[in-house]
């Protein structure tokens, strides 16, 4: 019961350990490559199976069969083959074969050469196949590269290495899942991640993609969808993701990739997630250059799209290079040519045209579009004119492994109203960071798209910009112009700060307090005088008063009890999917439907609320319903799988299997329910085993310190290094030893007799906790199988929705604490008076002059 989880862990892992030293960027296309060729080879076997009638034959017995056949109906069998799938893989070229070769000790990299190579020649006889044409050009994998190895030997045990990395998965069986596609496009994200800069050339980061491909998908009837900086397909398929079932299957897409390793890669990774071959047109050339596609018939207009996306190369240096006039249809709209310098509207301008009147476009370029001046300034001022600038959001910096500049997506429309306004979101603020990059998270996503469909205006987030606005800011359109970054800084009262108080219009600014708790907040405070308010108790008192009042208890019951309807009404759903169900959209329809809860409740940030449905998806339920839909969910939980540790490193680094653990139920959670005693028992001995550790450390410290009674005592028991200098341990024989040297009626005798118990009983008790432990363990690897369907709703439950309640209640408390927190700081600023301040002054003053007349003294 392999998940897409398990998979994407074991191909990344097996990557990192096989590719060395060599760039992850190079390295991509022979693990990718090799990768598509066993689909292709596991392809070819499933249609052999098939039209042989032969469905249930293993592999090896397969193999046998097909090459039997060949011989007996020769080439007709190959040409069935590729009429139904456009391609075929001779028996002797399978790579199942390869693997038996390996196991047998035959393996020669030479066969594997022979075999991309005869997969070539059979593609480039036949009519009809141009999306396998060249997929596995030397260009893209070369196994005579010394970087595979530094001698043929070497080269042999790294490729077939990587062969085995593959073997044992079914590609044909995971693709109809869309496992195998997830898989590949997550190796696809990693090896960009680790490529630095060269990602660019084949990657947008998944976050970024979601926004361009929500907005588009939800703002457009898409049949046909182009990329003209296609990359790796991810925003291609991003966008295909988030249509419906018959748009999915109906969609065309096209694409433009300049290099060919990464153009190979784009028609593979479509390939995998299932987009059928005359579904998709990829072709391999200069976007700019040439135009592409191209109308015949209309040559002036060339082929138009309802949807274009497009992540292309940022200022985009000697773009011109074929020496492109105004003449070009492209570039006719904006009136002159972008400047050679920069290829950021040259991109731009190449979709727009190949954008349908009523499609929509979303592009990534780089800010300094929004301002720059020259040309591109009088292309922004043509574009702003006709009206074509639907949207404009300003992303965060640092999002890209390729580069760290801000970047902005651009939404473009043909079909807008003169009086439209462009909507503009600054979003740049929006982002947690993980590691050294940032990230957007789900619901900064959604709050993103949210707010282009509903077309929201937020103070310091988003503003409806009219022309008005525009033209009196010269065309600049900056996202500051427009949107003032809202800031928590609260000015400071003079009055205040001389006499004391805060200033009643700052407690009025307490906007949610007065709202919701306005009687609580009254009484906890008095008037200082005309204007000004002090605090008549302590801000974690008046805290408890106001999470406690019967307004927010009310509120907070009335979250519970919807937070509980939601998940009960999901909980049915969830616990019996199947491989018929549609586990994406019960995803949406939960995300949605908490938004759509949230949304009664006044101050409350929906898109937390958001954030925690996502992250229960993220670490639990798109794993654990893939687990379920491949069996029932009792049985699932009831189901034991081997539990893999790593042990060693480098050369002996291996996994082993450490027991049994459910493959839904996560140990602790068993013990926290069903074992609770038993675990108390253990960390009460554990407890000892501290307290225990404690007494000896203080005794250690003391034999340290030279002149000490212990020093004497027990120092010569203390490990010791090879300096000779004392280590943080008691030696047990030292302290037998050191025994004989005092009688036994003596305090020596005894500190020592007592050292020796303690390290008697914390080995006894350690010993005891192991044992107690792998008690525990057993009991637990047993009960999983006999878990009763009551302990696996309670069970699983917890691990879903355990701490969501709790956290919807949170989203009640959190808007009231951090206006307490802005009070307590009020309240802090205030204090001090300048009657205060010159008492405070002259007690200084005091102290230095008597410190002064101590030193004239002396």
């Amino acid at each position: 019961m392999i998940t897409s989880e398990e998979i994407k862990r074991r191909l990344w892992d097996g990557a990192n350990e096989l590719r060395g030293s060599m760039d992850a960027s190079r390295y991509k296309d022979y693990m990718l490559g090799l990768m598509f060729y066993k689909f292709l080879s596991d392809k070819t076997l499933d249609e052999f199976r098939i039209s042989a009638g032969m469905k249930d034959i293993k592999d090896e017995e397969a193999v046998e069969e097909y090459k039997k056949a060949r011989e007996k109906y020769g080439d007709r069998l190959e040409q069935t083959i590729q009429l139904v799938l456009g391609y075929c893989v001779a028996p002797e070229y399978l790579y199942q074969v390869w693997v038996k070769d390996i196991n047998s000790g035959d393996f020669e990299v030479q066969k594997v050469t022979d075999s991309l190579h005869s997969f070539e020649r059979s593609i480039s006889i036949e009519t009809g196949s141009n999306d396998f044409k060249g997929l596995f050009s030397s260009s893209t994998i070369d196994l005579t590269d010394t970087a595979l190895g530094s001698n043929l030997n070497e080269r042999s045990k790294n490729i077939q290495a990587l062969i085995m990395l593959f073997a044992d998965l079914n590609m044909v069986t995971l693709q109809k899942g869309d496992i195998l596609g997830d898989a590949y496009e997550y190796l696809i994200g990693q090896f960009a991640m680790e490529s630095g800069k060269k990602a660019g050339e084949f990657y947008t980061p998944y976050q970024v993609s979601e926004v361009m491909a929500q907005i588009v998908a939800k703002s457009s009837n898409i049949e046909s969808i182009y990329d003209p900086t296609v990359g790796s397909g991810s925003l291609l398929l991003t966008v295909g993701k988030h249509l419906k079932y018959d748009q999915q299957r109906n969609l065309n897409y096209y694409g433009q990739e300049k290099n060919t390793a990464t153009y190979n890669l784009t028609r593979m990774n479509l390939l995998l997630h299932g987009v059928r071959p005359e579904k998709m047109t990829i072709r391999n050339g200069d976007t700019l250059s040439h135009d592409w596609p191209e109308d015949p018939e209309k040559p002036n207009e060339g082929v138009q799209f309802d949807a274009v996306v497009m992540n292309p190369p940022y200022s985009f240096k000697n773009w011109n290079r074929s020496d492109l006039k105004i003449s070009d249809p492209r570039f006719e709209v904006a009136g002159v040519l972008p400047p050679d310098s920069k290829g950021d509207f040259a991109f731009l301008l190449h979709g727009l045209f190949h954008l349908r009147q009523s499609g929509t476009m979303a592009i990534v370029l780089p800010h300094g579009i929004l301002f720059r001046g020259g040309a591109e300034g009088e292309i922004r001022k043509r574009l702003i004119d006709k009206n074509y600038i639907d949207t404009i959001i300003g992303l965060p910096s640092n999002l890209f492994t390729n580069t760290g500049i801000p970047v902005v997506v651009l939404i473009l429309k043909k079909n807008r109203k003169l009086d439209d306004p462009v909507l503009v979101i600054d979003a740049s603020q929006e982002f947690i960071k993980v590691g050294k990059q940032n990230v957007l998270q789900e619901k900064h996503i959604a709050k993103i798209v949210d707010t282009y469909l509903e077309r929201n205006k937020e103070e310091g987030y988003s503003s409806l910009v009219y022309r008005g606005d525009i033209l009196e800011n010269d065309y600049n359109m900056n996202i500051p112009r427009y949107i003032t970054s809202k800031s928590d800084e609260i000015a400071h009262d003079v009055d205040g700060h001389l006499l004391g108080g805060i200033p009643e219009k700052d407690i009025k600014n307490l906007k949610i307090l007065n709202t919701i708790v306005p009687d609580v907040l009254a009484n906890s405070v008095i008037q200082k005088r005309t204007g000004y308010f002090e605090l008549n108790k302590e801000i974690s008192k008046l805290t408890d008063e106001i999470i406690e009042s019967e307004q927010v208890i009310s509120k907070s019951k009335d979250v519970k009890e919807k937070t509980n309807i939601y998940i009960n009404e999901y909980w049915n759903t969830l616990i019996k999917v199947d491989k018929q169900s549609n586990i994406k959209e019960i995803m949406e329809e939960m995300l949605l439907d908490i938004k759509e809860i949230l949304s009664n409740f006044e101050f409350v940030n929906i898109y937390d609320g958001y954030q925690n449905v996502a992250e229960i998806w993220k670490n639990s339920l798109t794993k654990d319903l893939e687990i379920i839909s491949l069996s029932n969910f009792y049985t699932a939980a009831r189901t034991r799988e081997p539990n893999m540790i790593t042990k060693g490193s480098g050369k002996t680094k291996r996994e082993e299997q450490d027991g049994w653990i459910s493959s839904l139920i996560p140990d602790e959670i068993i013990v926290r329910q069903l074992f609770n005693l038993e675990a108390s028992h253990i960390e009460n001995l554990k407890l000892e085993v501290s307290e225990i550790e404690i007494e000896l450390d203080e005794l250690i410290e003391s034999a340290k310190v030279e002149g000490s009674e212990e020093n004497e005592i027990l120092y010569e028991c203390l490990t010791k290094n090879k300096e000779g200098e004392a280590g943080n341990s008691f030696t047990a024989k030292a302290i037998k030893d050191e025994q004989e040297e005092y009688k036994k009626d003596t305090d020596e005798f005894k500190l020592l007799k007592k050292i020796e118990k303690l390290m008697s009983n914390r080995t006894r008790i350690n010993r005891e906790v192991r044992e107690k432990e792998k008690e525990l363990k057993e009991l637990i690897q047993e009960r999983i199988l006999i878990l009763t369907e009551e302990e696996i709703n309670s069970l699983v439950y917890e691990k879903w929705f355990g701490g969501l309640v709790e956290a919807m209640i949170n989203l009640i408390e959190k808007p009231l604490k951090d206006e307490l927190e802005i009070l307590k700081m009020l309240d802090d600023r205030y204090k001090s008076t300048l009657d205060n301040l010159e008492e405070e002054y002259n007690e200084l003053n005091s102290s230095f002059e008597a410190f002064l007349s101590e030193l004239v003294t002396i």
